[in-house]
């Protein structure tokens, strides 16, 4: 809808306010609720909103090695765009309106926000006569808590909906049925359609697809899923918790990026009918591009401490720099059942990752391969990849995963000095947090925030 439209329609609606909200370095969708009077200034004029955002971490500390945003700034407001075509209404606050927004025009934050990045990164898709075609599927993990249960027992031992190993079960969906079909019905009111949902291996948990759309949309989408899961999950006094790795002992949580690049007719361009495995040209490139650059851009999939234990042989997450056919082992899978869903599957990020910036290092990462026209050298992994000694190993913790980062100048090529930069504080910023010493300080962080 255009900014003309939105603004006829909500004054047709007669409501009194609106939500909005945008999306921080973590992930977490920080927003507010306004008057329809001021929302309507806001779509014209944009709107004033502490850049301290972009300062702080999840649990709202303030970096103290930030250059954008910090004490030194004296926290001004940054302004933030309100996106007319992301309108949606939110199904259980009674279709209250609800936009995102992001710094896209912001003369101070606009570097440093991640849907202005993504939107930057497709930019460079779209001269190049690309567009760029995304999904993403999450697994969380879901418990009979409520936040003040889980902080009254110091987040020890917390109850799964359900026990067992049920993987597919039809079973443990049907005895939760009024939740998961709450789930399927009312994210397809908010504007996040699913392709399916159905319960993962381990206690609690479920797996959802989002069906796929254009980079920005499926980003949009991706992003607001977590937070919706988590506010339909409460009503029925649950929690959702889409940590990369609550439990040791059990399989972590996935935030796999499905991808494929289109051309203005409609045709999906990884796909070719004269190869063998119908793997176009420009697809290897993409995914040469993409193991190229995945050493040096881990931390824009694996952000958080609790990330890294999910890369675990044997646990369904990829471990090493690798590719594959139809092979959950590595930490590309092609998926090649035809032209319309010929695609890339990344399965490197967690579900604790930013989409955003999960999607953004993703585009950006393949088109690095595109324009150098990298070949893949590394042949496509047969069988076990988990067994493959000979691949480069994913780095085995957040701090040294963001060294490499650091030290690397790929990073700034495909995302700019003044994000890369920013970003590399938050993580190092993140590592120095962690008290391993201290119980049960990952579940506290990043069980319900996340």
């Amino acid at each position: 809808m255009t900014k003309e439209e939105i603004v006829q329609l909500i004054q047709e609606l007669g409501v009194r306010n609106i939500k909005f909200g945008v999306t921080d370095i973590d992930g977490v969708l920080r927003g507010k609720i306004i008057s329809t009077q001021k929302f309507l200034k806001a779509i014209e004029q944009d709107i004033g909103f502490c850049n301290v955002i972009f300062g702080w971490d999840m649990n709202d500390l303030c970096y103290d090695n930030s250059e954008v945003s910090g004490w030194h700034t004296g926290y001004p407001d940054s302004f933030a765009t309100i996106d007319p075509s992301s309108y949606r209404k939110i199904p259980w606050e009674n279709n209250k309106p609800f936009f995102l927004a992001d710094f896209s025009n912001s003369t101070d934050m606009k570097e440093v926000c991640p849907r202005t990045l993504l939107k930057k990164i497709c930019d460079e898709a779209n001269k190049l006569e690309f567009t760029p075609k995304f999904s993403a599927e999450f697994e969380w993990f879901n418990f009979d808590e409520t936040m003040h249960s889980l902080k009254e027992k110091d987040y020890t031992d917390p109850n799964p909906l359900t026990p067992g190993m049920f993987g597919y079960s039809i079973l443990r969906a049907s005895q939760n049925g009024d939740y998961i079909n709450d789930l399927f019905d009312l994210l397809d009111g908010f504007g996040i359609p699913l392709e399916g949902i159905h319960t993962e291996t381990g206690d609690g948990v479920y797996e959802a697809a989002i069906t796929y759309d254009e980079i920005i949309e499926s980003a949009d989408r991706a992003a607001l899923f977590k937070t919706a899961v988590k506010e339909i999950a409460s009503q029925y006094d649950l929690t959702a918790s889409f940590m990369a790795k609550w439990n040791s002992k059990l399989p972590g949580c996935s935030g796999h990026i499905h991808q494929s690049l289109w051309n203005n007719e409609g045709m999906n361009l990884f796909h070719s009918d004269s190869d063998k495995d119908l793997m176009s040209d420009l697809i290897r490139h993409y995914i040469a591009g993409q193991l190229h650059c995945l050493p040096h851009i881990l931390p824009m999939f694996a952000p958080t401490v609790n990330s890294y234990k999910r890369y675990v042989e044997g646990s369904w997450a990829a471990t090493s720099v690798s590719w594959g056919i139809e092979n959950r082992t590595t930490a590309l899978r092609v998926i090649n059942h035809g032209s319309s869903s010929m695609r890339v599957e990344n399965r490197v990020p967690g579900a604790d990752a930013n989409p955003y910036l999960s999607m953004a290092a993703s585009l950006a990462s393949g088109l690095y391969g595109i324009k150098h026209k990298l070949e893949l050298k590394k042949a496509p992994t047969i069988g076990n990849e988990y067994e493959n000694k000979e691949s480069i190993s994913l780095p085995e913790n957040l701090h040294k995963a963001t060294e490499a980062m650091k030290k690397s100048d790929i990073a700034r090529e495909l995302f700019g000095e003044v994000f890369t930069d920013h970003f590399i504080k938050t993580r190092e910023w993140e590592w120095r947090q962690y008290k391993p010493e201290q119980k049960n300080w990952e579940l506290k962080r990043y069980f319900e925030i996340i």
